[in-house]
């Protein structure tokens, strides 16, 4: 069966990155946007990524610009947004699609694994999935569930 870690992604420099470099870790993905209602919720990202990255918890951000466009042309509009506004320090990929014929096969397969309450589709930015340490997706988010609600789930998987 497949794992997060069967997947490379694109980086902001177009470069392919293997997640199997994340190996090991537990991860967050969110597809994320800089221009909507919830881009808020970044500083709460970058909390938890700060409490937490030093005991093996990473989150990857893929900006998507599927929903009301709410998303920045150039990507690194889309770096340097998040990094003076919200002092991401996570990495953020390149702009994907979620949903439809372009979407990134990473984001197929985590929408196989949990489909959310309506559909499998992701309906909006900030959509979160935890990944436990062997690259399966142990819960899925809501957009509008705040990073600090996943603080449970995520002590529960660093524990294990």
């Amino acid at each position: 069966m497949e794992t997060v870690y069967d997947f490379n992604v694109k980086m902001k420099n177009d470069k392919e990155k293997l997640l199997r470099d994340y190996e090991g870790k537990i991860l967050l993905i969110v597809n994320t946007a800089s221009k909507c209602g919830l881009t808020p919720q970044f500083t709460g990202l970058q909390e938890l990524y700060d409490k937490y990255k030093d005991k093996g918890f990473e989150i990857l951000g893929f900006p998507c610009d599927q929903f009301n466009n709410q998303e920045f042309e150039n990507i690194e509009e889309t770096t340097q947004f998040c990094q003076l506004n919200y002092g991401v320090t996570f990495p953020i990929f390149a702009k994907i699609d979620v949903n439809g014929e372009n979407e990134d096969p990473l984001f197929t397969f985590l929408k196989e694994q949990k489909k959310g309450i309506m559909s499998k589709n992701i309906e909006w930015n900030f959509t979160k999935y935890l990944i436990d340490t062997n690259g399966k997706v142990a819960e899925r988010y809501a957009p509008t569930t705040e990073p600090n609600k996943i603080e449970n789930d995520l002590r529960k998987l660093i524990s294990m």
